[in-house]
C-alpha cells in the first residue's frame, strides 16, 4: 500500500498541515527560511503528523487543533533530523544532500534550535497545559536517546535492552507522543489515551527496527541513504548484535571489528555475517512483534475508517522497502 492510498482519509487535514507547516516556517531571517524549507521540503513520510490526525480522528474529535499538533510534531522532528545529521556527518537524506552538507553545521544546528523554539510557541497557543507536559517531556526524552545513542557508538557488548531502550528515547517517544496528542484533544479517557500511546510507541520502535534492517538491505535509490551508514557510524544495530550473538567466532570478530573501528572496510564481511546468520529476517520478527502488540492497544477503538488507518499503517511499518 503506498502513503497516498493510506493517507486518503486524512488527506484535507495533511493538506491543511503543510499549509501550518508553511505559514508556521516564516521568519525574516533568510537563511532560517532557507535552511526550514529546504529541509521540509525534502519530503518524508509524515508518519507522526499523520497519527496525531489519525487518533484524532478515531476519537471523533471535532476542531482545528489537530492540525497545529500535527506541523509542531513534524517540527520537532525535522530538528531532530538537523542535529542528527551533524553529529553523524551525514551528506545525504531522502535522497537529497543534507542540509549540513549544503548550509553547514553551525546553520542547522542553530536552524534546528529555530524549529524547537517555534514548535514550543505553536504548542502553547493550543492552551493545554497536558499538551505541553506531554511533548516537552518528549522532546526531553529524545535528547536524552541522542545521547545513550552517542555513548552506544563503537561499542560492541551493547546489549539488545540497551539498543532497545534508545530506540524507545529516540525514535518511538515522538510517535507514542503523537498519538497521545489526538486522546488528549478528543478528552478520551485514560485507558484509551494510554492504549494510544502505548501503539505509538510500538509503532516506533517497529519502525525504526526496519530501518536498522534496511540499513543493510535496502535500494540507496529508495531508502535515500548510503547503504552501510549506520556501520560506518559504529552503531550497534539490531541485525549486528544478533550476528555476533549467533554467529561463527569469526563472523562476530568480523562484526566487532567494524562497530569498534567504524567506517565502511568491513562492510563486505559484516555483510555476509548478516546473512549467513539470518540477523535481517530475526530483526524483521522483532518489528513484527511490536506491531502485534501495538494492533493490540488500540482494539479498544471503536470502529472507524481511522482505526482501520491506524491497523494499515502498522502493517507498512514492517512491509516497507523504503
Amino acid at each position: 500500500m503506498s502513503l497516498d492510498t493510506l493517507y486518503a482519509p486524512i488527506a484535507a487535514d495533511m493538506q491543511a498541515v503543510d499549509a501550518v507547516i508553511r505559514a508556521r516556517l516564516h521568519s525574516e531571517v533568510v537563511l532560517i527560511r532557507q535552511v526550514a524549507e529546504y529541509i521540509i521540503g525534502a519530503g518524508g513520510k509524515r508518519l507522526r503528523p499523520a497519527l496525531v490526525l489519525y487518533s484524532a480522528g478515531a476519537l471523533g474529535y471535532r476542531g482545528n487543533h489537530h492540525q497545529e499538533l500535527a506541523a509542531v510534531v513534524e517540527f520537532i522532528h525535522t530538528a531532530t533530523l538537523l542535529h542528527d545529521d551533524v553529529v553523524d556527518e551525514s551528506d545525504l537524506r531522502r535522497g537529497n544532500k543534507t542540509a549540513n552538507a549544503l548550509f553547514g553545521n553551525a546553520a542547522s544546528v542553530l536552524v534546528g534550535d529555530f524549529l524547537y523554539s517555534r514548535a514550543f510557541q505553536m504548542m502553547v497557543s493550543v492552551g493545554s497545559m497536558r499538551v505541553q507536559q506531554v511533548l516537552a517531556d518528549a522532546t526531553n526524552t529524545i535528547a536524552e536517546g541522542e545521547v545513550l545513542q552517542l555513548l552506544n557508538c563503537h561499542n560492541a557488548d551493547v546489549e539488545v535492552a540497551q539498543y532497545l531502550q534508545v530506540i524507545r528515547f529516540k525514535t518511538a517517544k515522538l510517535f507514542e507522543a503523537a498519538a497521545r496528542l489526538g486522546a488528549i484533544l478528543s478528552g478520551a479517557a485514560p485507558q484509551i489515551e494510554d492504549g494510544l500511546a502505548r501503539y505509538g510507541m510500538h509503532l516506533g520502535t517497529a519502525f525504526q527496527i526496519v530501518d536498522d534492517v534496511l540499513d543493510y538491505s535496502g535500494d540507496e535509490a529508495a531508502t535515500g541513504k548510503h547503504l552501510g551508514d549506520d556501520l560506518a557510524e559504529g552503531k550497534p544495530t539490531l541485525p549486528l548484535i544478533h550476528a555476533m550473538k549467533t554467529g561463527s567466532p569469526a563472523q562476530a570478530g568480523c562484526v566487532r571489528r567494524a562497530i569498534e573501528a567504524g567506517g565502511r572496510e568491513e562492510f563486505p564481511g559484516v555483510l555476509d555475517a548478516i546473512r549467513a546468520t539470518g540477523a535481517l529476517e530475526f530483526a524483521r520478527r522483532h518489528a513484527e512483534e511490536e506491531v502485534r502488540l501495538a494492533v493490540e492497544a488500540i482494539a479498544p477503538l471503536p470502529v472507524s475508517i481511522f482505526k482501520d488507518s491506524l491497523v494499515e499503517l502498522a502493517a507498512f511499518a514492517v512491509a516497507r522497502d523504503f
